[in-house]
């Protein structure tokens, strides 16, 4: 995640009452959202979050997810209780030089695959990663490592181009949806291009697609300015696709 990317820092917050709650599962703090009744327990979805870790947001996210798709939802911590200060959001400036380093792979692994491993020992075969901005990074990892059997992330951070996706096209068993915009540092126009370039076009056999969606930039899937139209479309268009995703792959 580039320091350079003011939109990392930047949002606005939703508004709405969360319906989950926290479980500690595989050692982990979780938020979970479950559906109302019965519901397919062999099969989950993981939500990687971004910056700002259990705001509001992200828990709507969630519940959204799990009432959507009738399965269970997992946020696990992997911000190591940590994220982003929520009046950073307000100010649009925060050091990411000095949070950064507290982030790496090595750190926020560490929280997300016990969770994984626990989710799979209790019966869970199938996995969804949605990974937004922070989040993204972490679910092409996942699909590379054949740990997801899909994924989805909306403007992603730190994802390498082309080692990424030359290592996913290689390695990667998982279906992959983009939620890709106009204005984003993190994935741009040129990363848009090449992610086309090496998984579309039927080149990756698990299944690739991205969605553009113009007049939005990096954030807006999970704290854009909804009361700018296009914004509102970017953010409603691309949760109804992730779940059409999920849908047919998970």
């Amino acid at each position: 995640m580039a320091s350079t990317c003011d939109d990392c820092v930047r949002g606005v917050l939703h508004e709405g009452e969360p319906q989950g709650s926290f479980e500690t599962v595989g050692g982990i703090k979780t938020y979970v959202s479950k559906p109302s009744g019965d519901f397919d327990k062999t099969k989950a979805v993981v939500y990687l979050g971004d910056i700002f870790g259990y705001y509001t947001n992200s828990k709507l996210i969630c519940d959204s997810f799990a009432a959507n798709l009738g399965v269970a939802v997992y946020f696990p911590d992997y911000l190591n209780d940590d994220p982003v200060p929520i009046d950073a959001m307000n100010k649009g400036t925060f050091d990411m030089d000095s949070w950064r380093p507290r982030h790496g792979a090595q750190q926020t692994r560490a929280s997300l695959d016990p969770v994984l491993a626990q989710l799979k020992s209790s019966g869970v075969t199938r996995i969804a990663a949605a990974g937004y901005c922070f989040g993204g990074k972490y679910t092409m990892d996942l699909a590379i490592e054949g740990l997801i059997a899909t994924g989805m992330f909306a403007h992603p951070a730190g994802i390498k181009v082309p080692e990424d996706l030359d290592a996913l096209l290689e390695k990667g068993a998982a279906s992959i949806l983009v939620n890709a915009c106009e204005i984003d540092h993190t994935w741009p126009k040129e990363s848009q291009d090449k992610a086309e370039a090496v998984l579309g076009d039927g080149k990756y056999a698990p299944g690739f697609k991205q969605n553009y969606y113009p007049g939005c930039r990096h954030g807006f899937a999970s704290r854009g300015d909804i009361t700018d139209p296009k914004v509102k479309f970017g953010k409603e268009d691309s949760f109804v696709e992730t779940v059409k995703w999920f849908k047919k792959y998970l």
